[in-house]
């Protein structure tokens, strides 16, 4: 099997297949079930599944130098999603990061937060709903974040739902894979009865703080003794 030369800003550095390569499941010639070999090098499958990721692709336009069918590279991120592979890569590879950094691998306070994103047209009515708030037509995307901002979790749903009925959902979701989970930080829009439900049923401690308030104050520079905004409009 012969790896590809790399060209693409998405494909993986000799360093990152370094750490990489390990944390792939075995495969399943080497198990004592037994399987095919595997036809193409992992890598540039990996390649392949990074450049869909990175330029929001069809899986359909799949490069042909990968020298894979699409629907191969398709299946390997199926399985690997599927069983949960993916999600723990993600895990470990988080957790490397963070005692590299010198913390404790594993973290004990979120942050949570949500934005809404306008659907293409492509996008079924069944999946996509109005944002009254920001008024817009799509899906919105909410992210829990560790304190230095790297992502443990992202969950896309309708951006019609007010953002404490999906966050139940998310915050369960995060108590079954951080059971060190204590305190997550969001703003007001989180606030209510899910603070009560977080607490009595997860265990977790859910503060809000209130969203910035954008305020005009009198500028004494203004002609008209006026008011600004408060952001410079530079020289």
């Amino acid at each position: 099997m012969t790896v590809r030369e790399r060209h693409y800003p998405s494909d993986t550095t000799d360093a990152e297949w370094a750490i990489l390569e390990p944390l792939l499941p075995v495969p399943a010639c080497e198990l004592p079930t037994g399987g095919r070999p595997e036809k193409h090098p992992r890598r540039n499958v990996v390649d392949a599944i990074r450049y869909v990721n990175d330029n929001g692709c069809k899986w359909r336009a799949v490069p042909v130098d990968f020298g894979i069918p699409w629907r191969t590279v398709y299946g390997f991120f199926q399985r690997w999603r599927a069983s949960g592979d993916l999600a723990r890569i993600h895990a470990e590879l988080h957790q490397m990061v963070r005692v590299h950094d010198g913390l404790n691998a594993r973290t004990v306070a979120v942050i949570l937060d949500s934005q809404s994103v306008k659907g293409a047209e492509t996008v079924g009515q069944d999946t996509r709903g109005f944002d009254g708030g920001k008024l817009i037509n799509g899906r919105k995307r909410h992210l829990a974040v560790d304190m230095r901002g790297m992502a443990l979790a992202v969950m896309v749903t309708k951006a019609s739902p007010h953002d404490s009925i999906p966050a139940r959902d998310q915050l369960f979701r995060l108590r079954l894979a951080h059971p060190e989970l204590a305190v997550a930080w969001a703003d007001s829009a989180y606030g209510g009865t899910l603070v009560d439900w977080s607490h009595s049923f997860l265990g977790i401690t859910l503060k809000t703080v209130p969203r910035a308030v954008k305020t005009r104050t009198a500028s004494p520079s203004s002609p008209s003794g006026g008011v600004s905004s408060g952001r410079s409009r530079g020289p």
